[in-house]
């Protein structure tokens, strides 16, 4: 019985990162997509457009209906700053993979600037049973050449306030891959305006049309971010420490909103860098090094032989109805790690 009050309060905390709703899934090849829907709501789509260099989430929207994804570029709102093209929704990939670039690719790249590139590509989809949905894709380079695949297993959840995801990517290489320390990477996600922290910095937005406007302005209406990690680090100082975990809290359409991205201790250099920024860039990137870090003396690229794998997994956990206190996110990467309260 004393051993049961102990563990009362650290139950009560786990409950703020608990899924128990039923999941349920959608396809639709013409469109390329999944969509993903818990306790009977509309959640998310496995995306994987023709024009996009990866396999995305988007949009992802929080147990009360709000967007959490930023629209641009594939459906622009007023207002949305217009940098960084080829971050779209919830993704995965890195910026040096045997020398290419899998981070910064995307459609309106000139053509003669695509062989420094590579792309992600969805060789088909597995499996939608229960809460997982299982898919197999390749990195390619730009002329189709297959260096590694990529088998994705999903896990969805969600209970009354909230909604989780899962992400475990099993990578297998075909040639010999190098992964290379670099600050693009690796699990990445762009939020909504909303989630971006104020900034005195002028950037180009669209305007009330939705057309780009002519020059960079300040506009911090509805901007309500702010980032914090398991270290204690908030702001633009959470931005490339190695952390368990790192929230982002913001507000919109009224409602208190977190974010909550974990590292899993099963991850090449847990805890990972965290690629937080304030423009809207919410990524844990575990082969940032010195990439991220000049003070980093280890190594933290890797290399695969052919045949040989290394996965890759981390939770998201999206709380609306209130912001997840420390204690909570605590408690929820303690959970998600295995790791007994105490």
């Amino acid at each position: 019985m004393r051993v049961l009050l102990r563990l009362l309060p650290a139950l009560a905390l786990l409950a703020a990162c608990s899924a128990g709703a039923p999941v349920s899934f959608q396809r639709d090849d013409a469109a390329r997509k999944v969509d993903v829907s818990v306790d009977g709501r509309y959640f998310t789509s496995f995306f994987y457009p023709e024009d996009e260099a990866k396999p995305i989430l988007w949009p992802i929207l929080t147990a009360s209906g709000v967007d959490i994804t930023r629209g641009y570029p594939r459906a622009p709102r007023p207002f949305e700053s217009v940098d960084h093209p080829h971050h779209s929704g919830l993704w995965f990939n890195h910026g040096d993979v045997n020398g290419l670039d899998f981070w910064n690719n995307y459609h309106a790249l000139p053509a003669e600037r695509k062989p420094a590139y590579g792309s992600v590509r969805l060789r088909s989809i597995e499996s939608m049973a229960g809460d997982r949905l299982v898919t197999l894709s390749d990195w390619v380079d730009n002329d189709g050449r297959v260096l590694l695949t990529e088998r994705t297993t999903y896990v969805f959840g969600g209970s009354r306030d909230e909604r989780t995801i899962v992400r475990s990517a099993l990578l297998t290489a075909v040639d010999t891959v190098r992964f290379g320390e670099d600050k693009e990477g690796m699990f990445g996600l762009r939020v909504d305006r909303a989630f971006q922290q104020p900034s005195d910095s002028p950037v180009l937005y669209l305007d009330a049309q939705g057309r780009p406007s002519d020059a960079p302005t300040v506009n911090k209406d509805g901007v309500t971010g702010l980032y914090t990690n398991s270290l204690g680090f908030t702001g633009d100082a959470a931005w490339s420490k190695r952390a368990e975990w790192t929230k982002l809290d913001g507000t919109k359409d009224g409602d208190d909103i977190t974010i909550l991205v974990i590292d899993s201790k099963e991850n090449v250099n847990f805890p990972g860098w965290s690629h937080a920024r304030g423009y809207g860039l919410f990524a844990q990137n575990n082969l940032g090094g010195k990439g991220m870090d000049r003070s980093f003396t280890g190594e933290a690229g890797f290399t695969l032989l052919p045949g040989e794998s290394r996965t890759f997994t981390y939770k998201v956990v999206i709380k609306s109805g209130g912001h997840l206190t420390p204690a909570q996110c605590e408690a929820c990467a303690r959970a998600f790690n295995g790791v007994l309260p105490d």
